[in-house]
């Protein structure tokens, strides 16, 4: 059953005894908030039974029609199933209800053969009542041809039944629908009933209570696979399925799950921890307007909240730092005219050694330098194994003593470069050797003795924030991209210090299209994006130019890294991309087309769940988070 069930994109697993128990409990003590205690070892000392550990204090069925369970009223009916064709709005509505309301399903298949045998007696009869009929109609003189309705079509209905058993796969099924409706005084539960009624009449149905049958009706309805009432109904498979309610997909995960919106076919809850996804990366992608950084932003603040998990934004817009000084976070500015200083030669220590670390880092530097100096066609290898031979030596000082003032800085790289001497090599290759790696160090006079020198700094920030925002709006374009790229790198660092504490680090990059522009920081960011999962990082990916973004050479190294998408709007010309890449279906790209902001689906693992997500305007987080200008404009004017 397990291995059917994931075989159509479901996740199963069977329950222990204990969490069976559990809810059995909660199924029988719904008027009581009393927790569920159980253990097998308490159970062996006392000599109790497991029933007195999910019973309610008492049961009362004196009356026909209803019973009590602790201090709750309840009702069980069954659906008399009359229509001759369903659809599955019926359920659906049912479900709709956002009241205490348990929809219980038996279904049993009567082997084929006796279900076949079973439907020709059924003809044999009604072909015996029409030869009966036709007799009548001959001894009364009129045609033997006018038969009574009723017996027309019971014929042609069973000749029809009897045609898909035998042709079209179709099997039978005994079907038992029962409603059980639950109220905490009378009238409640009367008025529950009479709304669950009315659904059911809209579909030619009808809803019959278990009279002096609701002990019967409350332990079918309970989750034992107990069904004493007797009272079946017969259906074909194809029928049966309407009923089943596998139209709309939900995702509920127990605490400490993040809240994400309603499900905008059920209006339940949506509540996932992405922390037990397989591989937790995301991206959330959505056109200007469509409530991207609000999305983030909503789940950075649950985060904060829920988790202790740490924070970093990489903020190329300035839209974050109000939400991050609300929290007591530290905004770190990047900027030419700013003190605030991020020196892209940090290097974090690994619990393996130094070499491991100053191979990571060399593999950044090597990517910072080719996106410096690499040109149309990038650094050729002999290049990056000039940059490689020069951070080795650059270490030295810090790995012996490593103090913040023995830091290398970007001049320490300049510098070896112009030192750079190849040994081992031919005389003519020597002097090639050697101008590869002036020219090098010629591309990085900019950033180290030029105008945007700003990265040519020791680090003076408090890394150790929980949470903190890289503001790299003012970066300007020459800087923005490698700020980027060097705050990506900070975080890395961050992410190996968290390892070490056992601490999950969440790393929000909006804007991220850019660093995938350039094909230097798509492979550098695709990698981070692969290492962050295997270290304790949770990275989430946010762009606008969706386009872009799609059309990156990279973009298979990150979405097939990422088991969390949130999409929102989306361009029409985007959507036939995204269908391609994700797997999504035209029903499915109806809620990002056109979508309000905040709607749109959730890509949860192997679920898909339209959602809408409508928070209140009128609370001070909205007014922290919100970044529509026009928006803030008439809260403030209202607030006047």
């Amino acid at each position: 059953m397990v291995r059917n069930l994931n075989n159509i994109g479901t996740n199963a697993r069977g329950l222990d005894g204990k969490e069976r128990l559990r809810i059995l409990h909660e199924y029988f003590n719904q008027g009581t908030m009393e927790p569920f205690r159980f253990s097998f070892k308490e159970l062996s000392e006392s000599g109790k039974s497991v029933k007195d550990y999910i019973a309610p204090p008492g049961f009362d069925f004196r009356y026909p029609s209803r019973f009590k369970s602790g201090s709750i009223y309840g009702s069980v009916s069954y659906l008399d199933m009359i229509a001759p064709k369903f659809t599955d709005e019926m359920v659906k509505k049912l479900l709709d209800i956002d009241d205490n309301l348990t929809l219980t399903m038996h279904m049993q298949t009567i082997d084929p053969v006796e279900a076949i045998k079973m439907i020709k007696r059924a003809l044999t009869d009604i072909q015996k009542m029409k030869i009966e009929e036709q007799k009548k109609a001959v001894r009364s003189g009129y045609d033997m041809d006018i038969l009574p309705t009723d017996i027309v079509t019971y014929e042609k209905d069973t000749l029809e039944l009897l045609d898909d058993l035998n042709t079209s796969n179709q099997k039978l099924i005994k079907m038992t629908f029962l409603i059980a409706c639950y109220g905490r005084t009378k009238r409640e539960l009367e008025n529950l009933t009479q709304r669950v009624s009315g659904i059911i009449q809209q579909a030619n149905c009808n809803l019959r209570c278990l009279q002096y049958l609701q002990e019967q009706g409350l332990m079918a309805s309970a989750p034992i696979g107990c069904n004493d009432v007797g009272i079946e109904r017969n259906l074909t498979t194809k029928s049966a399925a309407v009923l089943v309610p596998f139209c709309t997909q939900e995702l509920f995960m127990p605490a400490p799950a993040i809240y994400y919106g309603l499900n905008a076919l059920s209006n339940n809850m949506i509540m996932a921890d992405r922390k037990r996804l397989r591989t937790p990366n995301g991206v959330i992608l959505g056109t200007p307007g469509s409530g991207k950084s609000f999305s983030a932003k909503r789940e950075i603040l649950s985060c904060f909240l829920i988790t202790k998990d740490d924070i970093i934004v990489c903020d190329p817009e300035g839209e974050y730092f109000p939400l991050v000084q609300a929290l007591h976070g530290q905004v770190v500015r990047l900027a030419t005219n700013s003190k605030d200083y991020l020196n892209p030669m940090d290097i974090q220590l690994s619990h393996k050694g130094d070499k491991e670390a100053l191979k990571l880092k060399s593999d950044f530097l090597i990517t910072l330098c080719d996106l410096i100096a690499g040109g149309k066609d990038g650094l050729e290898n002999d290049e990056k194994g000039i940059i490689d031979t020069c951070i080795k030596h650059i270490y030295d000082g810090y790995f012996k003593h490593p103090k913040p003032e023995n830091m290398p800085i970007l001049e320490d790289l300049y510098n070896a470069l112009l030192k750079y001497e190849p040994r081992d090599v031919a005389p003519e290759m020597q002097r090639e050797a050697k101008q590869k790696a002036v020219r090098i160090a010629n591309s990085l006079v900019l950033y180290v003795h030029g105008s945007q020198n700003y990265f040519n700094h020791r680090t003076n920030v408090d890394s150790h924030n929980r949470i903190m925002c890289f503001d790299i709006r003012d970066l300007g374009n020459q800087l923005k991209e490698i700020g980027m790229l060097i705050v990506q790198d900070a975080v890395w660092n961050r992410v190996s210090q968290n390892r070490e504490r056992k601490v999950a680090t969440r790393y929000y990059c909006d804007e991220f299209h850019l660093l995938l522009k350039e094909k230097q920081t798509a492979i550098y960011s695709v990698e981070i994006w692969k290492r962050f999962r295997k270290w304790g990082g949770i990275p989430t990916g946010l762009t606008q130019n969706v386009g872009d973004f799609l059309k990156s050479e990279e973009i298979e190294g990150i979405l097939g890294n990422s088991d969390f998408v949130y999409l929102l709007n989306q361009n029409a010309k985007d959507q036939h991309i995204l269908a391609d890449k994700l797997g999504l279906s035209e029903k499915q790209l109806m809620h990002v087309t056109n979508s309000d902001p905040g709607s749109g689906l959730i890509l949860f693992d192997n679920v898909v769940i339209p959602f809408v997500d409508k928070y209140p305007a009128d609370t001070k987080t909205f007014a922290i988070m919100n970044t529509k200008p026009e928006e803030s404009t008439a809260k403030e004017d209202e607030d006047s």
